[in-house]
């Protein structure tokens, strides 16, 4: 006897093939008929007038300690996401040496959040043993993230790394891979990751590429440099002979719009010439990271106490406001053509900063009486530079030009804080995906995006029997009206739930029914089995 009997709704399978009317029977967390069944069933949910699709897999977001803190994870359970890839953008919570613990939480906090306790790990292994004590109800998968590499071994310096440096580096990073880490993430927007100069991280990429990983990368600039920021980790990549993943891409500020075109030429040359290359998309024209981002990059030297030292020095913050004000070349300086009205405050730790969420600096300069610069030296002083943003620096065309891209997979880019006004994709991304760019714009067809967001992101990051309705892969699945299917969340009023969504199973149980979670929790660890080729 089977455990589920799915009826009547329409599969869509994530191959990208047309849906058909078929059964899906379930049986200990598996798949095991699809089409048609005589057998009985414990249990039967009838989905007609509905889609039955493989769980949505989020591969790109920020939850690495969101996942231990809310182990439900209601708000990626009612978008219908079974399976979330954490590590991101080099920001990880291991590993780490225990004297730079400090430094490391100061800099993954405006992105990952904090904990109101002490981390019981250091290594990649240690986190996933804890990860298992307190099972989620989706499954998870990371990367070993590279700023917390570098951190761990040289801190905040800003120069190459010495060879015994780096020897370490691989050291922590090969572990890592041993323990099923998908590969390498890079955030060259950050420091310590600004400060790496390419031949370094080619040197890193060399232990990916002898395992099979994966080497995921925020690049760069996303701005006035984008495109010799695509030509950057595509030369790690073929100097490493490691599979390349571009994350976010997109084209930052106004002056630079269009040339997603240009970037998206880059990777189709790269892939011509027998290099895989991929990206990820987010379905939103605005992006959210840390206020310290628009930063100078010399002024982030030494971690976050450095900089509000700097910040604090008259004679610098000066030097500061005098760059901001200048289009610059050797970093993206997008307030310079954007404008400070299109950089909203989303999240500050302090009681009395909560009444400047959802305002942008524009709104917060003239509210205090100064330049808008320095009003955001201010803000990253009064709150201990921990401040979290939305910016509006996209165009619409753009967004769809990389949806519609044959090698873009769709990921929310989530923060680890959803408190205060988070971006809205939190709450969103893959609801809209459907509503506004299958059913509204048409950009993709449902099976496109299905496709996108299920066997596309599970083959990319070997997640394994995973994103398919295929007997003997794991019953991740989704149930959802295509008709009605639709993110509520707004920009002024972003958590809140979709609509459209009945039933979510994550390992064969039901974790969400009629827009109520039930508390199950049947999540795992995807482990990548790499092969080592040393």
């Amino acid at each position: 006897m089977l455990d589920i009997i799915i009826e009547n709704g329409r599969l869509v399978d994530g191959t990208g093939n047309p849906w058909y009317f078929g059964q899906l029977g379930i049986k200990d967390g598996k798949i095991t008929h699809v089409g048609r069944t005589d057998d009985e069933a414990l249990e039967r949910i009838d989905a007609k007038g509905q889609v039955v699709a493989p769980g949505f897999i989020d591969g790109h977001c920020h939850s690495d300690l969101l996942i231990l803190d809310q182990p439900e994870s209601e708000f990626k359970m009612q978008q219908g996401v079974t399976t979330e890839v954490v590590g991101n953008c080099g920001l990880a919570p291991a590993p780490y040496f225990k004297d730079r613990a400090a430094e490391l939480k100061s800099y993954i906090e405006p992105v990952i959040g904090r904990t109101d306790w002490p981390w019981p790990w250091e290594n990649i292994e240690e986190y996933l043993q804890h990860l298992a004590k307190t099972p989620a109800s989706e499954n998870v998968s990371t990367y070993v993230a590279h700023g917390a590499l570098r951190i761990s071994v040289m801190g905040f310096a800003n120069r190459p790394a010495t060879k015994d440096e780096l020897d370490r580096m691989k050291w922590l990073l090969e572990n890592g891979l041993k323990a099923g880490a998908i590969g390498l993430s890079i955030g060259l927007l950050y420091a310590p990751g600004s400060y790496t100069p390419k031949e370094e991280l080619a040197e890193l990429c060399k232990v990916v590429a002898a395992y099979g990983g994966l080497f995921s990368t925020h690049i760069r600039g996303e701005g006035n440099n984008l495109l010799a920021s695509v030509r950057e980790v595509i030369w790690i990549a073929e100097q490493s002979g490691v599979s390349l993943h571009v994350s976010h891409l997109k084209a930052a500020g106004r002056i630079n719009w269009g040339q997603t075109q240009d970037a998206i030429a880059l990777i189709d040359e790269a892939r011509s010439r027998g290099m895989d290359v991929t990206c990820d998309v987010y379905p939103y024209s605005a992006g959210s990271t840390t206020l310290t981002t628009v930063l100078p990059p010399w002024v982030l030297e030494g971690g976050i106490d450095s900089t509000l030292q700097r910040i604090a020095d008259p004679s610098v913050r000066k030097k500061i406001k005098q760059e901001l004000r200048e289009e610059q070349t050797t970093w993206d300086n997008l307030v310079c053509s954007t404008g400070w009205q299109s950089v909203f405050v989303s999240s500050v730790p302090s009681a009395a900063g909560k009444l400047l969420e959802g305002k942008h600096i524009l709104e917060i300069s003239e509210l205090w009486g100064m330049d808008p610069e320095d009003a955001a030296l201010e803000l990253l002083a009064r709150e201990n530079g921990q401040v979290s943003i939305v910016y509006f620096h996209m165009s619409e065309e753009d967004v769809r030009e990389v949806i519609r891209y044959d090698y873009s997979l769709i990921a929310s880019d989530s923060l680890g804080c959803v408190t205060g006004k988070p971006h809205p994709r939190s709450y969103g991304t893959f609801p809209r995906l459907f509503a506004e760019y299958v059913r509204k714009q048409k950009t993709l067809t449902l099976e496109q995006a299905v496709r996108k967001v299920t066997s596309y992101p599970a083959q990319r990051f070997k997640l394994g029997k995973r994103g398919l309705l295929v007997p003997g892969y794991a019953a991740d699945i989704v149930i959802f009206d295509p008709a009605t299917i639709n993110d509520t969340a707004t920009y002024q009023d972003p958590i809140r739930y979709p609509e459209g969504i009945s039933a979510v199973l994550v390992n064969g149980r039901k974790t969400m029914e009629h827009q109520q979670h039930t508390h199950e929790r049947p999540g795992v660890f995807i482990p990548v089995q790499h092969c080592c080729r040393h």
